[in-house]
């Protein structure tokens, strides 16, 4: 009975639950994403690069 009684406990427990669906959510965003954009990360990337560069320039004095 005891058992049972701990069974049950545990699956009214919902505390974690939010957390879990959100993780899911944004897993599938993210695989969403890299399927439908692949192209679109070349592009990404360069203007990372482009801003890298920028900021090491300005962070250099301009030099």
């Amino acid at each position: 009975m005891k058992n049972f009684l701990l069974k049950l406990k545990l699956m009214k427990d919902t505390r974690g639950q939010d957390l879990i669906e959100y993780a899911l959510m944004a897993g599938f965003v993210a695989v969403a994403a890299g399927a439908i954009m692949p192209s679109v990360s070349t592009q990404i990337s360069t203007i990372f690069s482009k801003v890298n560069s920028l900021l090491s320039f300005a962070a250099n004095g301009g030099s």
